[in-house]
């Protein structure tokens, strides 16, 4: 199973909540907006030894201190802005944003096409490629969640929500 999360934004006790719905996750893919270094540290080490996969949002600015915390850490991947993973035999895409993501899903060969930032749950389907967005950790919008994806079944999706 593919777990996935995205727009922490700083809330570190929203984070300690989510992070065991993480559990059944064989791998876990960020879409962006950590914000600060210590809260990358708090999922590397909830999801330990589990491969965190990490994609930048726009509010993630002290990259210089995320690369140092991402390096103590040999489960978590550091990908930039944008992502192609081999993942449990998926071809996956991710990038922090919904306009481009939804560029990247037109045509696509891809299994999973994600994305984060306008913290809204969503999926959809573009043929065979699945488009989601896990939703945000933080709470702005009120509802916090994280997606489970499981391959074997279709990439079917399940948003786990939380308070």
């Amino acid at each position: 199973m593919i777990g996935m999360c995205s727009d922490i934004h700083d809330n570190i006790w929203a984070l300690e909540r989510a992070i065991p719905l993480l559990a059944p996750a064989q791998v876990v893919v960020f879409c962006g907006d950590f914000c600060a270094p210590f809260t990358l540290s708090q999922l590397a080490e909830g999801v330990s030894p589990r491969p965190l996969h990490v994609i930048w949002g726009n509010n993630d600015g002290d990259r210089h201190a995320l690369t140092r915390v991402a390096g103590a850490f040999d489960h978590v991947h550091l990908h930039g802005e944008f992502a192609r993973l081999e993942l449990l035999g998926q071809q996956v895409l991710a990038t922090h944003y919904p306009d481009i993501a939804r560029h990247l899903v037109q045509g696509s060969t891809a299994d999973i096409v994600c994305y984060g930032h306008d913290h809204i749950a969503h999926e959809e389907r573009f043929g065979e490629t699945l488009l989601v967005n896990p939703g945000e950790v933080m709470g702005r919008l009120g509802h916090r969640t994280i997606a489970l994806i499981e391959p074997s079944q279709a990439n079917q999706v399940e948003f786990v929500e939380f308070d």
